[in-house]
């Protein structure tokens, strides 16, 4: 029986920053420790990292709360950012004036931040079973693969070049 880790999420919509601008620093932090990851939110010299680091700790926030609501050992420092999404939202069609009575058309980017925090499994005992009777066995790279393989065609060089000499024979 497997237990399934916990996750808690936060979540900040509609904030008025591209995806891609936002993805530049979730990618940073995607993977790590929570505390880890708020220290490289903190250096991060984006505009959107202060955003980045509110949603990081409502999301810890919500970790703390959830697991005292329903009796959940969590510990905060074990926690991990499990994901970090930037999802596109709607967007908002702007003009601009452009010479000669013309008008440009734009689009500000809005997008919706999700991150999720979830508790690392402990490194404790995990019992290794012995492999059925029925699972196949591995393959090893190369074994059969090599085997079957087929080789490249010899060339053919001698025979066009005795077809070149008849040809050129025919045509004197």
């Amino acid at each position: 029986m497997q237990l399934e880790t916990q996750e808690f999420r936060a979540e900040a919509r509609f904030q008025r920053v591209s995806p891609q601008k936002a993805r530049l620093v979730l990618e940073l932090i995607k993977g790590r420790r929570v505390g880890e990851a708020l220290e490289t939110v903190a250096f991060t010299k984006k505009g959107v990292a202060p955003l980045v680091e509110k949603v990081l700790r409502s999301a810890i926030q919500n970790a703390n709360h959830l697991s005292g609501e329903r009796g959940l050992d969590v510990d905060v420092d074990n926690l991990y950012v499990k994901t970090a999404i930037a999802n596109e939202g709607p967007r908002m069609k702007r003009i601009r004036p452009a010479p000669m009575g013309r008008a440009f058309r734009y689009q500000r980017r809005m997008s919706h931040i999700v991150i999720a925090v979830a508790e690392r499994k402990r490194a404790g005992l995990v019992e290794t079973a012995e492999p059925q009777k029925g699972t196949p066995k591995k393959r090893v790279l190369g074994s059969a693969s090599t085997r079957n393989a087929k080789k490249p065609a010899a060339k053919k060089t001698a025979a066009k070049k005795s077809a070149a000499k008849n040809w050129k024979k025919a045509a004197k």
